[in-house]
């Protein structure tokens, strides 16, 4: 039997711990226990006395994983009289060493962390006759520059990539680049001190470990082991700092899955993932397969979504193997519109949370932070608590609360002579609605939140036909303060990219519609094609058991279908047809089923008039699927419609509730 860091593991997982010291890598796929694998190899290594904890220098790309790690190896015990294991983000690791460095290589000149480039940026970008106050600009060169310098490029160089790599620039790539040659300057004072940026903290340290022998041999006698996580995720600047700490030698571990890359645009490659044995031939190399988080179901159809992609990361993928139980099938759901899709998701979340699911343990995931506006609105009205991750509820964002702000000054005026979408349209292109879509991933995003904005607006004139400017402002505003606090135990909200690392019991994949997975401006290269789909990979294997995977044909309000379902569907789907897609595979609650065919009788007795005429058979077996809890959800039940919810919508919610909770 094997005791201590041996215990409990498979066989590659072994094979990974048991590696002699030197190059390793583990090709590690979503749910095999890689951070269980890297640590009790950092574990086993110390055991048997190939090193000791304090040479150990293990780094991943957040805070949290490194927290999780350093759990990790305290519960394994592996300290030791000179101290424990240092796990660190690359960031918080180049910090610690540069304060230590630096006075003896720059002498007197001092430096200062800057934890933001906005102000910097913003002021070399008026110097450049550029609009500072457009903050979305200049976020845009923030990131530009940040993309230019994780690549390890200078403003000369800047041009030509950007142009190689599709860039979507906020201004010509030669203005870009003028601005990121102030942004520099700017930096250095006369007397030689410096501002120095996260992106310097690696290319600084990374310049003093190499320009100083003796500074790098000190630091190759104080760390000798290095493991790095999330090896796909990694920038060239962050491989150059790798190299110089590694130096000559090659006692280095790296953990990856070339198909979770999604950070590309941040300047992350998988090519050193990818050309790890090419660099050391005498690599040991293991594949962990076996996948301990997800359903056999749920597995397979992750096995199936990147069996589809093409390219050079797709010729090293790896095939999960489902370890735990058989569970329910994946549901796929086709709706006729937005509002249809997001009534079916809450009635399915409300069925999981009956059954005993804890909200924690239930994830909504979306392609942009836009979308997450229709699910805290349904959430809200049907009295579930939610959390929105890596972002702020949806009035709560910046560039809603301006316009908010603006739409409410204008409702204390005289009405605009105009229709009232058309007034709010007019009067959020002041605050970045734009007649098309702008360039610039932070100006994107802006216009994607007040698009929604006014696509709300539209909802509420179709609802309130007679309503005037000022009218449709305080409902609005009316919105905008009803929903729950955000809490940190509900269900959680989440775009695909802020659920990387994460898992659930159950998963909802929402708003699967080509402009959406893929996104819009993913259509040019097969790159940024192959990219969502490693996302629309990621967000698959969040799931542990239940996986519901949601589309609309429109947006709503009448529009007629443009939509069609994402490509990355193609050839998941099961075999019935698009029709029998549109029912969610679930059964009726029994007591709501009997109780509403009960009240349609009694119901139809009343008026006089056939029970099938009150509702079909069909839609209370609808009804009684979904379980509505406001009128809004119930009018959305395919075939109620508001008439019918006008007439008899408050009787049917009652028996709905008493069955539920009587």
């Amino acid at each position: 039997m094997r005791t201590g860091a041996l215990a409990g593991l498979d066989p590659e997982q072994l094979a990974a711990v048991t590696a002699p010291r030197g190059p390793v890598c583990v090709l590690a796929g979503a749910g095999t226990g890689k951070t269980r694998t890297i640590t009790r190899r950092i574990a086993h290594l110390i055991e048997s006395g190939q090193v000791n904890p304090s040479q150990v220098l293990a780094v991943t790309f957040t805070a949290r994983a490194a927290a999780e790690m350093r759990e990790r190896l305290a519960g394994l015990g592996v300290s030791g009289p000179d101290g424990a294991v240092v796990a660190q983000t690359f960031h918080a690791a180049a910090l610690r060493q540069l304060r230590y460095f630096w006075p003896r290589v720059m002498g007197s000149s001092r430096w200062e962390l800057l934890d933001n480039k906005f102000r910097l940026v913003a002021r070399v970008t008026r110097d450049a006759g550029l609009d500072s106050a457009d903050r979305d600009l200049v976020r845009d060169l923030a990131s530009e520059i940040e993309w230019a310098k994780s690549s390890n490029l200078g403003p000369a160089d800047y041009p030509a990539a950007a142009e190689a790599g599709h860039r979507d620039l906020p201004s010509d790539a030669r203005t870009v680049a003028a601005v990121f040659a102030a942004y520099e300057d700017a930096k250095v004072s006369p007397d030689g001190d410096r501002l120095l940026d996260f992106e310097d903290l690696i290319i600084y340290t990374t310049m003093i470990l190499q320009a100083e022998p003796s500074i790098g041999e000190e630091f190759r006698t104080r760390y000798r082991s290095f493991v790095v996580d999330e090896y796909q995720d990694v920038t060239p600047i962050q491989q150059n700092l790798l190299d110089a700490w590694l130096g000559e030698r090659d006692d280095l571990t790296v953990v990856g899955d070339a198909n979770q890359t999604i950070y590309s645009f941040t300047g992350a490659t998988p090519d050193y993932l990818l050309d790890f044995t090419r660099r050391f031939p005498e690599a040991t190399l293991v594949r962990l397969q076996r996948d301990y988080r997800s359903t056999p179901e749920v597995v397979d159809l992750a096995n199936r979504v990147i069996g589809n992609a093409v390219g050079r990361i797709a010729g090293t993928r790896l095939r999960l193997v489902g370890q735990r139980e058989p569970g329910p099938e994946p549901v796929f759901v086709e709706n006729e519109d937005a509002e249809s899709e997001v009534v079916r998701v809450v009635a399915e979340c409300k069925r999981l949370l009956r059954a005993g699911t804890a909200p924690t343990e239930i994830a909504i995931l979306y392609r942009v932070n836009a979308q997450s506006q229709q699910y805290e609105e349904a959430l809200s009205q049907a009295g579930i608590d939610y959390q929105v991750r890596g972002d702020q509820g949806f009035f709560a964002r910046p560039e809603i609360a301006a316009a908010m702000r603006r739409l409410a000054g204008l409702a204390e005026g005289p009405p605009p002579p105009m229709g009232v979408v058309d007034a709010v349209r007019r009067a959020l292109s002041a605050v970045g609605l734009t007649e098309t879509e702008p360039a610039g991933a932070n100006a994107k995003a802006r216009w994607q939140q007040l698009l929604r904005l006014v696509e709300i607006v539209e909802g509420i004139v179709a609802e309130r036909p007679s309503a005037d400017f000022a009218e449709v402002v305080k409902q609005l505003d009316i919105r905008s303060k009803s929903k729950h606090a955000l809490v940190v135990d509900g269900i959680t909200l989440s775009s695909m990219h802020a659920a990387k690392g994460l898992e659930w019991d159950a998963v909802f994949l929402t708003g699967l519609h080509e402009g959406s997975v893929p996104l819009g401006r993913a259509t040019g290269t097969r790159e940024e094609i192959e990219e969502e789909r490693r996302l629309f990979y990621v967000g698959v294997t969040r799931a542990r058991e239940h996986l519901h995977l949601s589309w609309s044909l429109s947006r709503g309000d009448g529009r007629r279908a443009t939509r069609k379902r994402s490509q990355f569907l193609d050839g998941l789907l099961p075999t019935p047809s698009v029709s029998e897609l549109q029912e969610p595979r679930q059964e009726p609650d029994r007591n709501v089923l009997k109780a509403l065919t009960a009240w349609r009788a009694e119901y139809a007795e009343r008026q006089d008039i056939a029970p099938v005429n009150v509702m079909s058979t069909m839609m209370v077996r609808r009804i009684a699927t979904e379980l509505p809890s406001t009128l809004t959800e119930l009018a959305a039940v395919r075939g109620f419609g508001a008439e019918r919810t006008d007439a008899i919508g408050a009787e049917v919610l009652s028996v709905v509730d008493d069955s539920l909770f009587g």
